[in-house]
């Protein structure tokens, strides 16, 4: 399966931070090399419009076939563009067919090699449209609020509080593994009836 690792140079947040080090590597580093010890990935495909970034991710083991243009590496830069752009080009340079991909965010440094496979395996196994990393969350999600500019409260939920083991788990998108069909991505949808948690723990 193709691996695409979306990777702008022009983050506000920490400007760098997909090559800032990490325990004596660069962020993107831990994604690349998870990746590699997948035994479902194939190949490695980084999407960057950042020289930098593009180096230092070949040097770990990434492809950089081509450069993102700059209209996809902008702050309302969809990243589902950036994916269709990816596909597209590379089946234009390549004259090749891509059904099915997985994206690897750089952010995301602690996931495992196994969990990569797992999601993947899932993925087959239901013939799913997309099988997605979700984790747990602490509190029910009822207890949330709209803060104002005031300080005060809003309702985002009804105001009744429960009880945490009277409420049902929500879950919340991680952001480490997404698994997908090509035709979901042309429909400009992550989700389908046919899509499906892989449940990671938080750590």
């Amino acid at each position: 399966m193709l691996a695409i690792i979306p990777a702008r140079g022009g983050s506000k947040g920490v400007p760098g931070k997909n090559i800032k080090e990490l325990k004596g590597k660069p962020l993107i580093a831990y994604t690349i090399e998870a990746a590699k010890k997948s035994k479902h990935i194939s190949r490695i495909v980084i999407s960057t419009d950042d020289d930098q970034i593009a180096n230092v991710a070949v040097q770990y083991g990434a492809e950089c076939p081509f450069m993102r243009p700059k209209f996809l590496a902008e702050d309302n830069s969809r990243a589902i563009d950036v994916f269709k752009y990816t596909l597209e080009q590379l089946e234009r340079i390549e004259v090749i067919s891509i059904n099915e991909f997985i994206v690897l965010q750089p952010t995301s440094p602690l996931r495992a090699p196994e969990d990569i496979d797992f999601a993947i395996e899932f993925f087959s196994l239901k013939n799913a449209d997309s099988v997605i990393s979700y984790c747990p969350e602490y509190h029910p999600i009822r207890w949330h609020k709209y803060i104002d500019k005031d300080g005060k409260f809003e309702d985002i939920f009804d105001s009744k509080i429960r009880n945490r083991q009277d409420e049902r788990i929500s879950y919340y998108p991680n952001g480490a593994i997404f698994v997908f069909k090509r035709h979901l991505i042309e429909m400009n949808q992550y989700y389908t009836h046919n899509s499906y948690a892989y449940i990671m723990d938080r750590s």
